[in-house]
C-alpha cells in the first residue's frame, strides 16, 4: 500500500492516532486544539466504518426504504402512485455519494486543523514508535489506539461467494429477491427491515429471538411490524450449512437466498497492530483495558472505541476521543457521562437512555394512540416508558418511536442533569410534536395525566 499525506511525514509528533474513524479523528482534532502536533493514520477511508460502512450507509438506506415504501402506501392519504420503482444503481451512487462527501469533510476538517493524516497501516514497534506501511517510523510522545471493530466470521459461513458482513449489504448494486440474515441483533432487524420494505424476502435466524437483549414490550411491536412486512423469524434456530441457494438449519429446514448476510457481532480490532511490543493489555475477548481517563497500563498510550468494549456505538466513541485528547494534553479529564444513549433504527424505531428496570427503579408507560401528532401521521405503534426513582429523579427513557433518534437526547440530558419527573413535566413541549411524548408520560407519572386516563387514582 502506497502511504498518501496531506502534508509531509514528521519525524516526531506529540500524538498519533491510529484509526481515522468517527472516535479517532474527533481526538485528532480536539488535541490538536489543545495545541498538539498531532497526526492520524488511516488505513482504509478517513471517517471509518461509521461513515463509510455502516451508520451513515444504513441510515441512508433506511430512508430510502421507508420513503419507497411510504410512497407506494398512500393511498389512505388520498395519494396514489402508479408503477413506482426503486432503481437500484442511483440508490447505490446515492449511498456511496453521502459517504464520499463526509470523508471528505473529515479530511478537510483534519487538514484546516493542521492534522498530518497517513493513509496505510501502523504497527506499534514500541511504547513510543509506531511503524507505517512503508517501514519509515514515527515517534510519538502519547497514541491514542482508535481501530474500532469488525465483523465477527461464524466458523462455516465465512465472507466469499453469497456469504457476505454488514458492510457489503449496505453495498449491493442491486436488490436481491431473496436475502437470510444470521444473527438477531439490531444491524439484522435494520438490514432486514430496510430490505424488506424494497421488495425482499427476508429471513432473520435468531439463535433465540430478534433483540432479545431488549424490552419485551418493545421489541413485540417491532417483531410484529416485521413479520407484517413478510419477514419471517426462524426464532431458537441454528444455521449448520449453505450453499449457493440458501441456509440448511439444524433442523433440518432448508431456507432459500440468493444471498445470505452473516451479522452475528463485532470484535476488537486489536490483532496485528503490534499491541504485544507495548505494555497494554488486552483481555480474553481483544478488547483494550483502560481506566476511567481511558489510559492504557501503558503511561504513553490511550485508547478509546468499540476496542475498549461495549456498548460499541460511535457517538461513544466522539465522546471517549475528546476525553482521551483532553487527557493526553495533561488535562484533568475523564469519561463519566452517567448515561450512553441508543438507537435501533426498526421499525418503529427504539430509543433508550439510562435503566428502565431495577430495583428502586419505578416506570410509567404512554401510548403513541394518545398523541395528536402520531395520530395525524398514522405512527400510533408505539409507547415512551419513563423510570424514575422514590425522589422522582429521572433514571430512565425508552422511546418507541417513529422519530425516536430525535428525541432520546432530551431524556439523556434530564438524566445527567439529575432532572425530576416535575422538571420535564412543567417544561412546555411544542405542540402538534412526537416530543410531546416526554412531557405527556412524566405528567402521568406524577398523577396528573392530561391525554390519556389510565384510572380514577389521583395525585
Amino acid at each position: 500500500m502506497i502511504i498518501m499525506v496531506m502534508g509531509s511525514i514528521p519525524e516526531e509528533v506529540d500524538l498519533a492516532v491510529v484509526g481515522g474513524g468517527v472516535g479517532g479523528y474527533v481526538s485528532a482534532i480536539r488535541a490538536s486544539q489543545l495545541g498538539m502536533d498531532v497526526a492520524i493514520v488511516e488505513k482504509d477511508r478517513m471517517g471509518g466504518h461509521c461513515l463509510n460502512y455502516a451508520c451513515i450507509p444504513s441510515k441512508t438506506l433506511i430512508h430510502i426504504a421507508d420513503m419507497f415504501y411510504d410512497m407506494s402506501h398512500a393511498e389512505k392519504f388520498g395519494i396514489k402512485f402508479q408503477g413506482a420503482s426503486i432503481d437500484a444503481a442511483k440508490m447505490h451512487d446515492w449511498r456511496m455519494s453521502v459517504s464520499m462527501k463526509l470523508e471528505q469533510g473529515v479530511e478537510y476538517l483534519c487538514k484546516s486543523n493542521g492534522i498530518e493524516v497517513i493513509k496505510g497501516s501502523a504497527t506499534f514497534i514500541s511504547s513510543n514508535k509506531i511503524q507505517l506501511t512503508n517501514g519509515e517510523e514515527l515517534d510519538f510522545k502519547k497514541a491514542i489506539i482508535a481501530t474500532g471493530s469488525q465483523p465477527r466470521v461464524l466458523q462455516g459461513f465465512e465472507f466469499e461467494g453469497n456469504v457476505i458482513d454488514y458492510k457489503q449489504a449496505l453495498s449491493l448494486q442491486s436488490i436481491p429477491k431473496s436475502m437470510a440474515i444470521i444473527g438477531a441483533g439490531y444491524v439484522s432487524v435494520e438490514i432486514g427491515t430496510l430490505y424488506a420494505k424494497l421488495g425482499t424476502k427476508v429471513d432473520v435466524i435468531a439463535h433465540s429471538d430478534v433483540l432479545s437483549r431488549f424490552d419485551p414490550d418493545a421489541v413485540a411491536l417491532v417483531k410484529k411490524r416485521m413479520q407484517e412486512l413478510g419477514v419471517t423469524i426462524h426464532t431458537n434456530s441454528v444455521p449448520v450449512s449453505h450453499d449457493d441457494t440458501g441456509v440448511k438449519l439444524q433442523s433440518a429446514q432448508r431456507i432459500s437466498a440468493d444471498v445470505i448476510v452473516s451479522a452475528i457481532g463485532l470484535q476488537p480490532y486489536t490483532m496485528g497492530i503490534g499491541l504485544e511490543n507495548t505494555k497494554v493489555i488486552v483481555d480474553q475477548k481483544g478488547f483494550v483495558k483502560v481506566d476511567q481517563s481511558l489510559r492504557t497500563n501503558d503511561p504513553n498510550i490511550l485508547a478509546i472505541g468499540d476496542v475498549i468494549g461495549e456498548p460499541m456505538l460511535a457517538h461513544k466513541a466522539i465522546r471517549q476521543g475528546e476525553v482521551a485528547a483532553e487527557v493526553a494534553a495533561g488535562k484533568n479529564a475523564a469519561f463519566d457521562n452517567v448515561v450512553i444513549p441508543a438507537v435501533i433504527f426498526s421499525d418503529p424505531e427504539i430509543a433508550i437512555a439510562g435503566v428502565i428496570s431495577g430495583e428502586g427503579i419505578t416506570t410509567k408507560k404512554f401510548p403513541l394512540t394518545a398523541l395528536g401528532r402520531a395520530i395525524a401521521l398514522d405512527s400510533t405503534n408505539g409507547f415512551v416508558k419513563i423510570a424514575y426513582d422514590k425522589y422522582e429523579i429521572v433514571k430512565g427513557v425508552e422511546i418507541v418511536s417513529r422519530d425516536a433518534n430525535a428525541m432520546i437526547s432530551e431524556a439523556a440530558l434530564a438524566i445527567e442533569m439529575g432532572a425530576t419527573l416535575e422538571d420535564i413535566a412543567d417544561t412546555i413541549h411544542p405542540h402538534p410534536t412526537f416530543s410531546e411524548l416526554m412531557q405527556e408520560v412524566a405528567c402521568a407519572a406524577l398523577g396528573r395525566p392530561i391525554h390519556f386516563y389510565y384510572g380514577a387514582s389521583r395525585k
